[in-house]
C-alpha cells in the first residue's frame, strides 16, 4: 500500500577550507562544510580571557600602554580582527579587510590606480560603482573603458601591458544578471597584462555561493550590507586578497582614511555571518521558484538557473548557486510601476540581501545616476523589474507577487488552459483577437484535455544484482519514493515539457514544426514493433532536440522518450497541446529506477490525453440513500489490468530509448509495484518475469552514496573475473541463485511469522552483499555505510543495482526504535550520503481520479485559498469580489502548486488532493 512517509533528505557542499588541527595523530578532522565555518567564530591567536561564546564589542576608541597590539581603533579594534580573520577563513583569503560601506571598500582599491591608468569594467554595473568610476575618470585621469564581459575575447582590444591596472568584474551583475567567465579572464588578463590587478565585485553572490579568488581574482570586495549581513541593519563593505603587496598598500589606505568599521557594526556583521549559509539556502531556493513561475508566464526573466540563461554553463562551473536576485521585463514601463506599486510583501526599496524581500525597477532607482542614454546604449531596459528575494513562505511570495500581475493586467485567467497567462498587449490594443481566440478553442471540453496527475514508484533489486546477467533469479521490488507527472493544458498549438529533477530543464515546440512525416504510427490496439523506429528518432534529435547541447544530455534523451512516444501514439486529427511536468522524491542516478519512474508516468499521461486508455466510470449506486460504498483495498487493483498493461508495454519502449536494451524489470515494477522474480532469457533456468503474490511491505533505509558508476565497466569486470577464474565465479553465482530462491519462498509464505521473515531476509542480505563483494562490484562508500549501519545499530545492509557506487539498502525491523532510526539518519548525513526513509513492495501505477466528487478542493488551489489551521485564517485579507469571480471553479489549477511545493512536502501534497487509483 502507498504510504504518505517523507523522504528525508539533505546536501551539503564541501569546501576546502582552514580546519581546526587533528585532535590525534590517529583521526585527523575532516574539512568543516561552509555553515559550520560560518557558525564558528573562533580566532587561536586572538582568545578572550573570559571564555565568552560571543566576540565582545570592544566599543573604545584608544588602548593603553606602549608598543601593544592595539592603540587606536581607526588602526586596529579586537572586535574588527575577530570579524576579518572569519571573512579571510570563509573567504579562502590570507587578508581581510572591514570597512564602513561597500562604496567604501571600492574606493579603497581604486586608490591603487594612479593617473594614466587604464581599467576595464563591465557594462552592467550597480550604479554606484559607475558613479564612482566616472568620478575617477573625471578628476584622477585614469581611462575607464566599459566592455561585455560575458564575451572574455570583447576584452582583449582593451588589453594594454603598459597601461592596463586594473580589471573590474561583477558576475552575475547587477540588474540583468549576466555571467563573466571570472577564470577565463584572469587567465587571458594575466597573460597579456600580468601586473593588471584583477578586481570582482562578489555581493551578489557571497562567500556562500562564490569565492573568486579560487578562479584567477587578486581583490574581491562585497558590500556586507546585503547578504554577509542580512537584515539591512547595519552598513559595512569587506575586502579579501590573497597577496602580501595588495593588502599592505589597502591597509595602508584604510589606516590614513579612517573608514574601518565600527566595533558595534563589526560585532553585528559578525552575529549575521552565522546564518549566511541557511539564510541563503531558503532565499535562493525560493527565488528558483519565482523565477520559474515567470518563466513559465512568457515574462522574459534574467536569473542563471533558468534553462536557456547564456551563461549557465560558466556559472555553473565557477559558482555553488544562483543566488536570490533576479529581474524580469514587462513589455511596459508603466506596467511595471503598477506591479512594483501593487505588491505588499515585496517592500519597494534599493539594495538586496535582506530577509525580507524586496522589489525595485532599477532605471528609476538604483541605476538612475546612470544617464537614458547610457542605459540605452548598454541595453538596460526601462521597464526591468528586479527581485531580490528573501526568506518569507515562497506560497506568499508568489501569492503576492500574482496579485499584483493580476491588478496591474499583466497575467489573466485563461479558462482553457485553466491556469494564469500573460497578456501580450496589457494596452487593450490586442482585446478584440483575444477575445475571437477564446471564442474559437472555449468550447466545452471533456475531462480527457484537463489536468491529469500521475505517479509510479521506483525500484531496488533485493537479492540477485550482476549475477542476473549471468541467468541468476533477481529479487526486485519497488520502493514508496515516486515519480510525479502532470499534465497541463495549452490553448496555443504548442508542447513543452519542464524537467524539474534534470537542471530544472524546461523546453516548448510548435506542435506544427515537429517532424510528422518522419512518424509512422501505432494505430490503436497494436503494439510496437520490436525495434525503434530509427527514422523517427534522428529527425528528432537532428530537428526539435538539435538545441539542446551535450553538457544537458540527460534533458534531450527525456525529451526524445517523450516527443518520440506523443508523435507516434498521436491521430492526426488530434494532437493535444499541453505541458508535462515531472519531479521526483526518488534520486535520480542512483540506481533506483527513476527513469523507469518518469517513463511509466510520461506514457500514462500521454496515452490519457490521445485517449489510447480511460479511466472506468463510477459505479451506480446501488442504493440512493447509502450511495455506493468504495473498497478500495489497500489501494491496488483499483486500475483494470488493461490500462497496467498498455501503460507497461509504452514505459518499455521509453526504456529502449532511455537506455538502449532494457530487461523491462524497472518499467515493469514501476507500473505493477509489488514485487517480482526477473530471471533473464536464453539460460538454461526458466526464464522471464514472475509477481511474488503476497509481498509483504517492508520498511527500508536506502541511503545515496552519491557516487556516480560506470555499469557497463561494472558488469565488464564481472565477465572478465569469470573468464579467468570460472569455478569461484560459478559457485558464487549458484549461491546468489540460492539465496534468491530462498528470499522468494520467505516473501510469498503467508504462514511466516513477520518476525522470522525478517530474521530470514537480515540473514540473506549479509550473505548476499558478501559475495557481491566477492565479484568485486562493492565501492568503499557502500562499505562505509554497510559498516556505520552494523555498528552499533546491528542492521543489515547490501548494496542495490550496479554497485560501484549508488544506493545502498538496510532493512529495518518493526521493532527498531525511531530515536535509533533518527540517529542513524544524522550519522549518515554527517557522513555526507542521502539517507531516505522508505517502504518497499507498495502499490504501482497511480492516477488521481479525474471525477470532480474524488478531488480535494484545498490541497488543489494551495495558492488561492483560505487555510483554516487552529482558529486562525491566512492570509488575513479575504480576496475581493472581482478576484474570485475571475478565478470562478477554475482556482483548482494544480501546475503552481505542484511546481511550488517544497521537495519534502510532495508527496503529502499528492495525498492530499483526492482519491488515488492504483494498480
Amino acid at each position: 500500500m502507498a504510504t504518505n512517509a517523507q523522504p528525508e533528505k539533505l546536501t551539503a557542499v564541501q569546501h576546502d577550507l582552514p580546519t581546526p588541527e587533528p585532535e590525534s595523530p590517529f583521526r585527523s578532522r575532516k574539512p568543516y562544510r561552509f555553515s559550520t565555518l560560518c557558525a564558528t567564530v573562533e580566532n587561536p591567536d586572538m582568545k578572550d580571557q573570559y571564555g565568552s561564546s560571543s566576540v565582545p564589542i570592544y566599543q573604545t576608541s584608544t588602548f593603553k600602554g606602549v608598543a601593544g597590539e592595539y592603540d587606536y581603533s581607526r588602526s586596529g579594534n579586537p572586535t574588527r580582527s575577530h570579524l576579518e580573520h572569519h571573512i579571510a577563513k570563509i573567504s579562502s583569503a590570507a587578508h581581510a579587510f572591514a570597512v564602513s560601506s561597500g562604496m567604501a571598500a571600492l574606493d579603497v582599491i581604486l586608490r591603487l590606480l594612479k593617473p594614466g591608468d587604464e581599467v576595464i569594467a563591465g557594462d552592467d554595473l550597480y550604479g554606484g560603482t559607475n558613479r564612482l568610476l566616472g568620478y575617477i575618470k573625471t578628476h584622477v585621469g585614469v581611462t575607464v573603458h566599459h566592455v561585455d564581459t560575458t564575451d572574455p575575447a570583447s576584452l582583449h582590444p582593451y588589453i594594454n601591458p603598459d597601461k592596463t591596472a586594473m580589471v573590474l568584474l561583477e558576475s552575475p551583475t547587477n540588474p540583468l544578471l549576466k555571467i563573466a567567465d571570472l577564470a577565463t579572464i584572469s587567465k587571458d588578463v594575466k597573460e597579456r597584462a600580468p601586473n593588471a590587478v584583477i578586481v570582482v565585485d562578489n555581493t551578489m553572490m557571497s562567500p556562500y555561493l562564490q569565492r573568486p579568488l579560487e578562479h584567477g581574482a587578486d581583490i574581491v570586495y562585497d558590500s556586507a550590507t546585503k547578504y554577509l549581513s542580512g537584515h539591512h541593519d547595519l552598513m559595512s563593505g569587506v575586502v579579501t586578497c590573497n597577496r602580501d603587496d595588495l593588502a599592505k598598500q589597502i591597509a595602508f589606505t584604510i589606516n590614513a582614511v579612517g573608514n574601518a568599521l565600527t566595533p558595534i557594526d563589526s560585532f553585528l556583521l559578525l552575529r549575521g555571518i552565522k546564518t549566511l549559509a541557511i539564510r541563503m539556502d531558503r532565499q535562493q531556493t525560493t527565488a528558483h521558484i519565482v523565477a520559474d513561475y515567470l518563466h513559465s508566464l512568457g515574462f522574459r526573466t534574467h536569473y542563471p538557473g533558468l534553462p536557456g540563461h547564456p551563461g549557465k554553463d560558466i556559472h555553473a562551473r565557477i559558482a555553488d548557486g544562483n543566488g536570490a536576485v533576479l529581474s524580469f521585463e514587462t513589455g511596459s514601463k508603466t506596467l511595471s510601476e503598477k506591479i512594483v506599486a501593487g505588491t505588499r510583501l515585496w517592500g519597494i526599496s534599493v539594495s538586496f540581501g535582506c530577509v525580507n524581500s524586496l522589489i525595485s525597477m532599477p532605471c528609476v532607482m538604483s541605476h538612475a545616476s546612470i544617464d537614458a542614454a547610457t542605459r540605452a546604449a548598454r541595453g538596460l531596459p526601462e521597464d526591468l523589474i528586479r527581485l531580490c528575494v528573501g526568506i518569507e513562505d515562497p506560497h506568499d511570495l508568489l501569492d503576492d507577487l500574482e496579485r499584483s500581475l493580476l491588478g496591474a493586467g499583466a497575467i489573466e485567467f485563461d479558462e482553457v488552459q485553466n491556469k494564469y497567462v500573460r497578456v501580450v498587449d496589457p494596452e487593450g490594443t490586442d482585446a478584440i483577437s483575444r477575445a475571437v481566440q477564446k471564442l474559437a478553442v472555449g468550447k466545452e471540453l471533456g475531462y480527457d484535455a484537463g489536468e491529469w496527475v500521475v505517479s509510479a514508484p521506483g525500484k531496488v533489486i533485493l537479492f540477485g544484482e550482476h549475477a542476473v546477467v549471468h541467468g541468476v533469479t533477481a529479487i526486485a521490488a519497488s520502493v514508496d519514493l515516486r515519480c510525479y507527472g502532470l499534465t497541463s493544458p495549452r490553448n496555443d498549438h504548442r508542447l513543452s515539457v519542464h524537467f524539474h529533477d534534470i537542471d530544472n530543464f524546461y523546453l516548448e515546440w510548435n506542435i506544427d514544426s515537429l517532424p510528422w512525416d518522419a512518424v509512422t504510427p501505432v494505430p490503436a490496439g497494436e503494439e510496437h514493433p520490436a525495434d525503434l523506429d530509427q527514422r523517427l528518432i534522428d529527425a528528432l534529435l537532428q530537428g526539435p532536440l538539435s538545441q539542446i547541447s551535450d553538457a544537458q544530455k540527460s534533458a534531450r534523451v527525456a525529451s526524445l522518450a517523450f516527443l518520440y512516444l506523443y508523435m507516434i501514439l498521436s491521430k492526426s486529427e488530434e494532437r493535444p497541446s499541453f505541458n508535462f511536468s515531472a519531479r521526483a522524491t526518488l534520486p535520480v542516478g542512483a540506481g533506483l529506477g527513476s527513469s523507469a519512474s518518469f517513463s511509466a508516468c510520461a506514457a500514462t499521461a500521454i496515452l490519457l490525453l490521445h485517449g489510447r486508455i480511460s479511466i472506468p466510470k463510477l459505479p451506480v449506486p446501488t442504493d440512493p440513500a447509502t450511495g455506493h460504498i468504495h473498497v478500495s483495498h489497500q489501494g491496488r487493483r483499483a486500475l483494470p489490468s488493461p490500462i497496467a498493461e498498455e501503460v507497461n508495454r509504452w514505459a518499455f519502449v521509453s526504456e529502449k530509448i532511455l537506455h538502449g536494451n532494457p530487461s523491462g524489470v524497472d518499467n515493469s515494477v514501476a507500473v505493477y509495484g509489488g514485487a517480482l522474480a526477473y530471471t533473464r532469457p536464453g539460460f538454461t533456468r526458466k526464464s522471464g518475469m514472475e509477481a511474488i503474490q503476497g509481498f509483504k511491505s517492508l520498511k527500508f533505509l536506502l541511503t545515496n552514496s552519491k557516487v556516480p558508476r560506470d555499469t557497463k565497466k561494472l558488469v565488464a569486470g564481472v565477465g572478465e573475473k569469470k573468464t579467468n577464474e570460472p569455478e569461484l565465479v560459478n559457485s558464487i553465482l549458484d549461491t546468489i541463485q540460492s539465496i534468491s530462491d530462498e528470499a522468494k519462498r520467505a516473501l510469498a509464505d503467508p504462514e511466516l511469522p513477520r518476525e522470522s521473515l525478517l530474521q530470514a531476509l537480515s540473514v540473506l542480505i549479509v550473505e548476499n552483499h558478501g559475495h557481491l563483494v566477492t565479484l568485486g562490484v562493492s565501492h568503499p562508500s557502500l562499505e562505509a555505510i554497510r559498516t556505520r549501519t552494523a555498528e552499533p545499530y546491528g542492521l543489515s545492509t547490501k548494496l542495490t543495482g550496479a554497485g560501484g557506487g549508488g544506493c545502498a539498502v538496510t532493512l529495518i525491523p518493526d521493532d527498531f526504535k525511531p530515536e535509533h532510526l533518527q540517529n542513524l539518519v544524522d550519522d549518515l548525513i554527517r557522513e555526507n550520503y542521502e539517507p531516505y526513509i522508505t517502504s518497499v513492495g507498495g502499490s504501482g501505477l497511480g492516477i488521481l481520479s479525474p471525477y470532480p466528487e474524488h478531488r480535494n478542493r484545498g490541497a488543489a488551489s494551495a495558492t488561492h485559498e483560505h487555510t483554516q489551521a487552529e482558529g486562525q485564517v491566512t492570509p488575513p485579507e479575504t480576496p475581493a469580489p472581482e478576484y474570485q469571480i475571475q478565478l470562478g471553479d477554475k482556482a483548482k489549477a494544480l501546475r503552481v502548486p505542484f511546481e511550488t511545493t517544497s521537495f519534502e512536502g510532495l508527496t503529502e501534497w499528492a495525498s492530499g488532493l483526492g482519491k488515488w487509483l492504483y494498480v
